[in-house]
C-alpha cells in the first residue's frame, strides 16, 4: 500500500478516531506533510520506537504504541512468560502517561499482567524494578534528550537490559508481521483492574530502589561529613529525576542542594530548553547562573529520563565552572571507584569494566591500572547491560563499571541501564572525598589526565532528516564502506573494521578476521599515535555520527590533534 493510500485508509476507518481523523484533514493537500506521515511505518527498531508525535503510520501515536505493545505480547505468549507480567514506566514527556496506559492495556487484553508506575520515574528505575517483580519484561515510554515534538517506547527484557540479538529481531518480526491496526487487542482500565491484569506498582519500589543505591557508597562518612559544606546545583531539566536524586544525596549528607526551580517541576514543553540534553552547554544555563549566584562547587543536570548526567566543577585556579564530557566524568568516577576499593581491599580480582567502542582509551588505561578485565562492546548501554548478565551466568567476571561517552554510567548491578541517579550519587561522593583532600572534581580530572595521558574525544554529528536524509546516510556510510581510507590528516589507518560485514581488516597484511562483536552498521579505523574514528547512523534519531579520539602529550596538544582529525575525516565525507 501506497503513502496516499495508507493516508486515506485512516482518514475513512472508523477505527481511528475522530482526533486522529481531523488532524489529519488539516493536512489534505499537503503532499510532502502525507509522506513523511505514511511513506513507512515507525521502524520499531533494536531498542522500541521513537519518533515525532502526530497521526500517521510513521509517527508515535496510540496506535503505533499498540501496534509495538501488541507485538510485544504476541512474542511473550510464544516464549510462554506470560504469567510473569511487563513492568511500565514513563518520563514527563506529551503523551507520555497515555502511551503507558496505552501499553499496559493492550497487554492486558492479551492475558499479560501489567505493572505500572503511578506516575513519572527514572528509566533506570524501571530497569530495577521489572528484576524486582520478577517481570519477563518492561517497556518506557520516553525519547530520552530528544526535542518536545518527540516520544518513545523502549523494550527491557527479564535481566533488567534493553533487549539484545537475537531476542531484538525476533520481538522486531513480530511487531512488523501486524498489518491490520484493529487486530490489536486493548480493554478498559476498569475491567483490566478487576481481573488482575492492571497492577499500580506502590512506593515502597521507590524506597528499594533508594536502598540499593545506598549501599554502593564507599565513603558514607566523609559523604556525611563533607555534605555539610559542599552546594550542590541540580537541575532535572523538567524530567523525572528531581525527587530521587534529590532524596538519595539528602539521604546520604547532603545538604545543600540547590534545584534550578524554573526547571523543577515535569513538563513536556520543555519551556526553559529548546534541547533537553545535558550534552548541550544550553541546557546548563540557568543551572550556572544559580551556581555564581549560591557559590556552589558543582553544577549537575539529568536529562528527562534520568539516565544521563551532565557535569560543571569549578577549577580553583580561575573560578570559573568547567565542562565534564560524558568520558571525562566517567573517567572520573571510574578512577574513584577503583582506587577506592584497591585501598580498602575490596577490589576483586575478577574484577572487570565495561565500555563502549566509541568510549575513551583512557578506561583502558584506567582498567589496566587497576589489573581489571577491559571489555568493549557495540554502542548502546545494552550492550553493557548484557555483559552483566553474561558474568553472572558464566561465573567468570565481577562487574566493577561501565560507561559510554554519551553521558551514561552505572556502578552496581541494581540496574543494567545507564543510571543518572547513581551517577549523581557517585560523584557527589567523588567530590566531597576529593574536597577532603582539598581538590575540586576539575583539579582530580588534571590528575587523572597527569596519571593516565592526556586522552581527547570528539563527535561530530549531521542531521539529515526525512526520506532523502535517510538515503544521504546510506550514500556516506556505504561509500566509507567501499572505499577503506589509508591514510588521514597524518594519520596512518592500522586498522579498519566493518561491524556490519563483522570484519577487521589489518591494513599492513590484508589479513580479515572477525570483529566478535553482533553486527552493526558501524565503520572504526584504528589510527597509529593512539588515534581513531569511527562513523555510525544513530538508531534514534536522522543523524550520522562520527566519533574521534586520540591522546596528546598535553590538553592542549591533544585538542589540536582532536581539531586535525575532525577536519580531515569531515572534508573527507564531504567529498
Amino acid at each position: 500500500m501506497g503513502y496516499k493510500e495508507s493516508y486515506e485508509q485512516w482518514m475513512n476507518d472508523p477505527y481511528f478516531d475522530e482526533k486522529t481523523r481531523q488532524e489529519l484533514a488539516a493536512i489534505a493537500g499537503d503532499d510532502n506533510e502525507i509522506q513523511e506521515r505514511f511513506y513507512k511505518d515507525l521502524e520499531f527498531g533494536t531498542g522500541g520506537l521513537r519518533g515525532i508525535l502526530g497521526a500517521g503510520t510513521n509517527r508515535m501515536n496510540v496506535y503505533t504504541v499498540r501496534k509495538a505493545s501488541q507485538g510485544l505480547a504476541n512474542y511473550i505468549i510464544k516464549q510462554g512468560t506470560q504469567a510473569k507480567g511487563v513492568a511500565i514506566a514513563h518520563d514527563s514527556r506529551r503523551m507520555s502517561t497515555e502511551f503507558a496506559n496505552e501499553a499496559a492495556l493492550c497487554l492486558a487484553a492479551n492475558g499479560i499482567k501489567a505493572y505500572i508506575f503511578p506516575s513519572l520515574r527514572p528509566t533506570p528505575e524501571l530497569s530495577f524494578a521489572l528484576r524486582e517483580l520478577g517481570a519477563t519484561a518492561g517497556i518506557v515510554v520516553t525519547a530520552s534528550h530528544n526535542p518536545p515534538e518527540y516520544n518513545g517506547y523502549k523494550v527491557y527484557w527479564e535481566d533488567g537490559a534493553q533487549i539484545t540479538p537475537p531476542r531484538d529481531e525476533e520481538i522486531i518480526s513480530e511487531v512488523n508481521s501486524i498489518t491490520d491496526y484493529s487486530a490489536c487487542k486493548t480493554m478498559d482500565k476498569e475491567s483490566a483492574s478487576v481481573a488482575g491484569l492492571y497492577n499500580v506498582i506502590g512506593y515502597d519500589m521507590d524506597d528499594k530502589y533508594i536502598a540499593q543505591l545506598k549501599k554502593l557508597v564507599i565513603n558514607p562518612e566523609i559523604c556525611a561529613e563533607m555534605g555539610k559544606e559542599m552546594k550542590i546545583v541540580y537541575t532535572p531539566l523538567h524530567g523525572t529525576g528531581n525527587i530521587p536524586a534529590r532524596r538519595v544525596l539528602n539521604e546520604i549528607g547532603f545538604k545543600n542542594v540547590y534545584t534550578v526551580p524554573e526547571q523543577e517541576k515535569p513538563d513536556g514543553e520543555f519551556p526553559t530548553v529548546s534541547y533537553p540534553n545535558p550534552e548541550d552547554p544550553k541546557a546548563f544555563a540557568l543551572a550556572l547562573k544559580l551556581a555564581k549566584e549560591v557559590d556552589a562547587d558543582l553544577v549537575l543536570a539529568t536529562d528527562p529520563d534520568a539516565d544521563r548526567l551532565g557535569v560543571y566543577a569549578k577549577d580553583s585556579a580561575t573560578g570559573e565552572y568547567v565542562t565534564f564530557t560524558g568520558n571525562m566524568s566517567g573517567c572520573l568516577v571510574c578512577e574513584y571507584e577503583l582506587s577506592q576499593k584497591a585501598e580498602k581491599g575490596i577490589l576483586p580480582a575478577n574484577g572487570a569494566v565495561v565500555e563502549t567502542i566509541v568510549t575513551t582509551d583512557m578506561c583502558k588505561a584506567i582498567a589496566s591500572a587497576y589489573n581489571m578485565k577491559l571489555i568493549e562492546v557495540l554502542t548502546g548501554f545494552k550492550f553493557i547491560g548484557e555483559q552483566i548478565k553474561f558474568f553472572e551466568e558464566q561465573n567468570t567476571y565481577s562487574y566493577q563499571f561501565g560507561f559510554e561517552e554519551s553521558y551514561g554510567l552505572l556502578i552496581g548491578t541494581h540496574a543494567r541501564d545507564k543510571d543518572a541517579i547513581v551517577a549523581v550519587m557517585a560523584l557527589c561522593e567523588a567530590a566531597a572525598y576529593y574536597r577532603k583532600k582539598g581538590l575540586t572534581l576539575w583539579d582530580q580530572m588534571l590528575k587523572i589526565y597527569e596519571k593516565y595521558g592526556y586522552y581527547r574525544e570528539g563527535l561530530h554529528t549531521v542531521t539529515l532528516k526525512g526520506m532523502d536524509g535517510a538515503a544521504k546516510i546510506n550514500a556516506i556510510m556505504e561509500s566509507l564502506r567501499n572505499n577503506p581510507i589509508k591514510e588521514l590528516a597524518g594519520y596512518k589507518v592500522l586498522e579498519f573494521r566493518d561491524y556490519k560485514k563483522d570484519t577487521v581488516l589489518d591494513m599492513a597484511t590484508g589479513k580479515v578476521s572477525p570483529t566478535g562483536l553482533p553486527k552493526s552498521n558501524v565503520l572504526y579505523y584504528q589510527f597509529d599515535d593512539n588515534a581513531w574514528c569511527c562513523v555510525r547512523p544513530s538508531g534514534t534519531e536522522p543523524k550520522i555520527k562520527f566519533y574521534m579520539g586520540v591522546k596528546g602529550n598535553s590538553f592542549e596538544n591533544a585538542g589540536e590533534k582532536l581539531k586535525a582529525l575532525t577536519e580531515g575525516f569531515l572534508a573527507l565525507t564531504e567529498e
